[in-house]
């Protein structure tokens, strides 16, 4: 192929000169021509003037192409004669598990979180044993375990246990009889 010049299929088509599906609407068309017009505009880019006169030319085209919808929709016409609509194949592809290092950021990470799962640890710890708790209480063995009451002591009419407290305790009978 001779340097400058090109066939009709690699030139490419309107709506890749700008930059847009064929299902384009017509504002999609005027937001996609008035963009591209200020990059390839000759007064406004840093093109030399050749190109940017070249360029915006074919963006002019393209766009008065296909703002006009009759023109627009034999130009879909051509595009379809032209280029046959792809067979669309469904591949079933396996997803396999990657296996790669950790980047510096996912370690950095890492080590935060290890630092802050530490520093919670001690700062629990230590505010325990300031407050006088015990840290490990000792184990009693069932067969150690002293007798637990299982009856609960008399309350007053709120819930509140001082009545078991204050009330003095049922009198019994002496030994010596009465």
């Amino acid at each position: 192929m001779v340097a400058g010049t090109e066939t009709a299929s690699s030139a490419p088509n309107h709506y890749q000169l700008l930059q847009l599906p064929q299902s384009a609407t017509a504002q999609d068309l005027r937001r996609a021509f008035r963009s591209l017009s200020k990059l390839y505009h000759p007064d406004t880019t840093s093109l030399p003037p050749a190109d940017a006169e070249n360029s915006f030319r074919l963006l002019q085209l393209a766009y008065l192409t296909l703002s006009d919808p009759n023109q627009r929709r034999a130009y879909d016409n051509q595009l379809q004669v032209v280029a046959p609509p792809p067979v669309l194949v469904r591949r079933v592809e396996r997803v396999q598990s990657v296996r790669r290092a950790l980047s510096g950021g996912e370690w950095f990470a890492l080590v935060l979180l290890a630092g802050a799962l530490l520093l919670s640890l001690v700062l629990g710890i230590s505010l325990a044993w300031w407050r006088g708790m015990e840290l490990v209480s000792p184990t009693i063995s069932w067969l150690e375990a002293p007798a637990v009451q299982t009856a609960l002591p008399p309350t007053d009419d709120f819930g509140d246990d001082r009545a078991a407290i204050t009330s003095h305790p049922p009198l019994q009978p002496s030994v010596a009889g009465p």
